[in-house]
Parts: C-alpha cells; sequence; structure tokens
C-alpha cells in the first residue's frame, strides 16, 4: 500500500487521515465522481484562454494584461507543476502566460478553476503567502476544498486512474 500522505503535507493530521482512508479503501475516484460527476467542456486553448481571460476580467481588472493559455505536458501532475504563469515582453507591454497541464484536459470544471485561479493569484502576488490565498479565496471561495480536492485527482491521475 502506498503511502500518499507527502502529498498533503501541510493539512491537518484529521484531514490527512480522511483522505489516506479514500485511498487505502479505493474511494478516491468514487469520491471525485459523486462530487464532481462531469468533466469540463474546455477542450483546446482557445477555449482555455476564454476561461481564463472571464476570470481575470472579474477579479483581477487592474492586473497586467493577459497574454496567452495553453495546455501542455508538464510531466507527471503529483511531482511536477500542474500549472505555471511566465511573464514576458510583448514590445513594450509586459504580459502573463499560463500553461496548463494537459492532464487537466479531463478533470471537473471546479478543479480546472482552482488551478487557473491559482495561477492567476500570481499576476499579484509571486509568493504563496497569505495575500495570496487571501486573492485565490476572493477568486474562488472554496478555494481550499478545490485545492485538496486537485490533490486528489493529481495522485490519481499519477496512478493511471484518471475517473474522467
Amino acid at each position: 500500500m502506498k503511502d500518499y500522505s507527502r502529498y498533503f503535507q501541510g493539512y491537518p493530521p484529521h484531514i490527512i487521515e480522511q483522505v489516506l482512508q479514500l485511498f487505502n479503501g479505493d474511494r478516491a475516484a468514487k469520491y471525485l465522481k459523486g462530487k464532481y460527476p462531469d468533466a469540463h467542456s474546455i477542450t483546446s486553448d482557445k477555449a482555455l484562454y476564454s476561461y481564463a481571460t472571464e476570470l481575470k476580467k472579474r477579479y483581477l481588472k487592474s492586473a497586467l494584461p493577459f497574454g496567452r493559455a495553453a495546455f501542455k505536458k508538464q510531466g507527471d501532475m503529483v511531482t511536477n507543476a500542474l500549472g505555471t504563469h511566465t511573464f514576458r515582453m510583448q514590445g513594450k507591454t509586459r504580459k502573463h502566460d499560463l500553461a496548463i497541464n494537459s492532464d487537466l484536459l479531463r478533470a471537473p470544471e471546479p478543479l480546472l478553476k482552482a488551478l487557473v485561479v491559482h495561477e492567476l493569484a500570481h499576476f499579484k502576488e509571486k509568493d504563496h503567502n497569505k495575500a495570496f490565498y487571501q486573492l485565490c479565496c476572493h477568486m474562488e471561495p472554496q478555494y481550499h476544498q478545490l485545492e485538496l480536492d486537485l490533490r486528489i485527482f493529481s495522485v490519481l491521475v499519477g496512478e493511471g486512474k484518471n475517473p474522467y
């Protein structure tokens, strides 16, 4: 039996125990499917760009311009980043670009939203500090629960058990 606890460091012990019970009982996929029955329909870079742009317009109006958004293979979902943001210069304008792990092409929309919100929050806050997480929660009030569920999803994908 694998020890998944390292993927959930920082959570309270009782939460880690609950998550480990899901994996030990082989119920993690059933938990996610019960909570999020369907995968999202955002299946192209263009659709991802539109989705992320709408969130940025709604919550980060004064942030630097948005550049590109794309689904990209970024290594294994458990040990590598699920998403990245970069800055680039386009002429005299500095722009933000997003890359979302292509394994999230088959994921529930709330989990994709949590990751996009996370990356958009880096437009304002570079570090994972209190202000960063407050901004994530401003954009998505259920951010912390979705982040936990995204970790569960990531472990399942890493095990080749994507329920979507």
